[in-house]
């Protein structure tokens, strides 16, 4: 099955929070969840009990979907999260939060992890001074993420780094604004990983 290329709205309102796949339209009155703050399909009338094995699929999807990773990409950042040393759980949010996509996004170079995975397929950026159009690379400790000479020429730049949106940096990330270029400073702590995601629910379906 490929990537979902349908309405990302309706995949905030099937797990029931904001994913914040949308920009700056999920922090106006336009969000899907603020205007209709129910499941998609049967106009929300019936509302059947959630076995356990959907409560830990549901959490795995919300997962998936925040990130935009496929299910085998994301198998396979499980798999590596149970042979690493520490909590498996925290161990994957950890990955996810490094890859370059995301580093991007939390940069405030894209209003989205969406745009961001787009921006970097076409090309705009260097790590270490080297271009890299993959989106699931990870970004190690004292890597530098920056634009590509090609991509600063170009009126897109300007567009996205005239006035930063104010997103509050992770304590293992800096920017320099006046080189417009980020680095990871250290790998992200474990009081820093999104809390939005019950990463235990996500070890246990996988550990079945």
């Amino acid at each position: 099955m490929g990537r979902y290329t349908g309405p990302s709205c309706r995949l905030c309102r099937r797990a029931g929070e904001k994913l914040f796949l949308k920009g700056d339209r999920c922090f106006s009155p336009r969000c899907a969840i603020e205007r209709r703050h129910i499941p998609p399909g049967g106009g929300g009338q019936r509302r059947r009990r959630v076995s356990d094995y959907g409560v830990h699929l549901r959490e795995k999807q919300k997962a998936r979907q925040m990130y935009g990773v496929m299910e085998s990409q994301f198998r396979k950042y499980m798999t590596d999260a149970f042979n690493t040393p520490g909590i498996s759980g925290n161990n994957l949010l950890r990955t996810l939060e490094r890859r370059l996509d995301n580093v991007v996004y939390l940069l405030g170079f894209a209003d989205s992890r969406k745009q961001a995975r787009q921006m970097v397929q076409h090309g705009h950026f260097n790590v270490n001074g080297r271009k890299t159009d993959i989106p699931s690379f990870l970004v190690k400790a004292g890597q530098s993420v920056s634009w590509t000479e090609t991509s600063r020429k170009r009126e897109f730049f300007a567009d996205r780094t005239d006035g930063l949106p104010k997103r509050t940096l992770p304590s293992w990330l800096t920017l320099d604004l006046t080189q417009m270029e980020g680095q990871v400073i250290s790998m992200p702590p474990d009081n820093e990983l999104p809390e939005t995601i019950n990463s235990r629910l996500i070890v246990e379906f996988y550990s079945r």
